[in-house]
């Protein structure tokens, strides 16, 4: 048998504050609520075809040994392909949610080389907004 990796399908996050990393998901970045499991401590995001889980430190299935929590250690970043770049727009919009930004620039990723910005947050995860790659005709709605 050959395994073939389509994409990614979900990202695990350990969390402190559980409500405002939803918040943040959410408002911010534009994920929706799927569903939650709150007897087991876990809240997964709806992040385009993908999911991002927040998993509560402390929760009953939480894994002490997969980062220290609220640290930024969970992992090193997590990426998120959004259709349209605006480098100045995405900037504005995560500085008034008082988002911390990172570094822009072109980088490489599933589809190619393309812009992103890097971004924290509230927890001190790094995640990169990814555009599309360069020479992809965008077209408007």
């Amino acid at each position: 048998m050959k395994l073939t990796i389509r994409e990614i399908d979900h990202v695990v996050l350990r969390v402190v504050d559980q409500k405002a990393m939803t918040r943040f998901y959410c408002d911010v970045l534009g994920c929706s609520v799927e569903k939650e499991q709150s007897d087991i401590g876990l809240v997964q995001l709806r992040a385009g075809r993908s999911m991002i889980d927040l998993l509560a430190v402390g929760s009953k299935i939480d894994r002490p040994e997969s980062g220290a929590p609220g640290a930024g250690c969970n992992m090193d970043h997590l990426c998120l392909r959004v259709e349209r770049y605006d480098g100045e727009a995405l900037a504005a919009h995560l500085t008034a949610h008082g988002a911390r930004l990172g570094t822009e620039g072109r980088r490489y990723g599933a589809d190619g080389f393309g812009q992103s910005l890097y971004l924290f947050d509230p927890e001190g995860n790094m995640v990169e907004l990814k555009g599309p790659p360069e020479g992809e005709r965008v077209t408007s709605l």
